[in-house]
């Protein structure tokens, strides 16, 4: 009861209100600028907390991470350049709505499942995080490998139909992984003398030059650019007839958010693709995935937003961040006097000020989209000539703001070229970037998990979780395959039947 009451002392405080609010806008409008991801939103915001009360200050970094996970769904659906790799999954049937003049209904979808997934999410962190942080105790170095090889194994769904050139797409990207540093010997490899290589090619880069640029070397080439119609210049908030439908699928980004948010090092990425897999296993239409399923921004959204509050729960019990931005906001705690461990769930007045600045950022994004989303719809009704010319200047200056360096921009564009010839031959994008996102997480728990057992291969069977995440995975995979063949004899069978 008394966190209750320091949980609504939290929402009455106006210097948490005011940082709720704040927070929520800053990463909204940080994470829609492209190439600008949340963690880079929250970092830029890190050192203006100086001098700042401690709760108000990391819930105004919190809220920022709340509305960056948002914010970055405005690009993807928009012009189709995720800010985030998670964004990456809202990417396939968002933008796909968006061509079809729905973009206000799939801002809409992406927005209610936002919230409902971040409300949730505080939920959990308010009542689980001391019976779950045993969660995370479980996970060694095999069981992160594990957990990489799962969320790889949904790339036979991710494949649409052509599992052999998914497969290739998944290698060249944990080819890409590898170039930059040795994560256990620090050695820098496939540099080739490159000073800019040493830190690896950042996945951001990649997937906005894939996603972005090769959209706009297809409009250019073209000949006449289309024009996509604005059906209604405002945010469209789903029915009750939609909001039935999404149901299934916002459970689903829940239930994996929620798992993906406890375990460090998972992420919203994991968590995004493993719901939007499953939404479309249990989807009613699966055929309308990747064609504009608002299922399909659904699931992924919500799962979004509920890991922004569920990593936190081995951020404040064990001080181990679950994602690059959760480990930002481990350096806030730390920076305010904050340690992380038991002696932190005593001081109760800190906690009910985050649990209640946390429920007016989840709250007061619904504001914050119907002020910022007209805007956005109204920009990109304008005539397409001028809109690639404006996507092409923000993506550049996106791109460049990040590090400041030229070559993040040749990064870039070659990604942009690669992505252009790939969608010529045909080659799905998701794999690449999925086993790109991955890549570093599976070779270096693989290579750890074999310095610690000696060189045993069987260290990943006998760990009760790593065995039963590879079990999981090549289920998935058989699972798959199976349904593709079994779609593959119906068609045959249809076309013999009307011949």
């Amino acid at each position: 009861m008394d966190l209750l009451g320091d949980v609504l002392a939290g929402m009455t405080n106006w210097k948490i209100v005011l940082a709720a609010f704040a927070g929520v806008l800053w990463g909204i409008v940080g994470g829609s600028l492209p190439g600008v991801s949340a963690t880079i939103t929250i970092a830029l915001l890190l050192p203006l907390t100086y001098g700042m009360d401690p709760t108000a200050a990391m819930v105004l970094l919190c809220a920022c991470y709340v509305g960056a996970e948002y914010g970055c769904s405005i690009p993807a659906i928009l012009i189709r350049t995720p800010g985030t790799p998670a964004a990456a999954a809202t990417v396939i049937d968002g933008y796909a709505m968006h061509q079809q003049g729905r973009g206000s209904e799939a801002l809409g979808i992406s927005l209610v499942s936002g919230v409902i997934g971040g409300l949730v999410g505080l939920l959990m962190l308010a009542m689980l995080s001391e019976p779950l942080t045993w969660v995370s105790l479980a996970f060694t170095p095999p069981a992160y490998f594990a957990l990489g090889v799962l969320g790889l194994s949904i790339i036979a769904s991710l494949s649409d139909g052509a599992p052999l050139k998914g497969l290739i797409a998944a290698i060249v990207g944990m080819m890409i992984a590898t170039v930059g540093t040795d994560p256990l010997t620090g050695v820098g490899r496939f540099t080739y003398g490159s000073a800019e290589l040493t830190g690896g090619i950042h996945f951001v880069f990649v997937m906005v030059g894939m996603f972005a640029l090769s959209e706009l070397m297809i409009d250019a080439g073209s000949g006449a650019l289309p024009q996509i119609k604005a059906a209604v210049l405002r945010l469209k908030l789903p029915g009750w007839k939609m909001s039935k439908r999404i149901a299934r699928p916002q459970a689903i980004g829940v239930f994996f958010g929620l798992i993906e948010g406890c375990l460090p090092g998972g992420g919203a990425s994991v968590a995004s693709f493993l719901s939007y897999n499953e939404a479309k296993r249990w989807s009613k239409h699966p055929e309308e995935f990747g064609k504009g399923s608002p299922e399909g921004v659904a699931a992924p959204e919500a799962a979004n937003n509920t890991v922004a509050s569920t990593c936190l729960i081995p951020t404040l019990s064990f001080g181990i961040p679950g994602t690059s931005s959760a480990a930002i906001l481990l350096g806030g705690l730390v920076m305010h006097g904050l340690q992380p461990g038991p002696m932190l769930f005593e001081k109760n007045d800190f906690l009910g000020g985050l649990y209640g600045g946390l429920l007016v950022a989840n709250l007061s994004q619904l504001f914050w989209g119907f002020v910022i989303l007209g805007p956005c719809l109204w920009l990109v009704s304008r005539p397409r000539s001028y809109l690639s010319a404006f996507i092409y200047a923000l993506v550049m200056t996106g791109s460049l703001s990040v590090g400041l360096s030229l070559f993040d921009l040749w990064i870039v564009i070659a990604a942009g070229v690669v992505g252009y010839l790939m969608r010529w031959l045909g080659f799905p994008f998701l794999p690449m970037i999925l086993a790109l996102v991955l890549g570093y997480m599976i070779e270096g728990n693989f290579r750890r998990s074999l310095s610690l057992s000696g060189g045993d291969y069987m260290t990943f069977l006998t760990n009760p979780v790593a065995a039963f995440l590879l079990g999981a995975a090549v289920l998935l995979v058989c699972g798959s395959l199976a349904r593709d063949l079994m779609n593959k004899r119906r068609q045959m069978r249809e076309t013999a039947a009307a011949s």
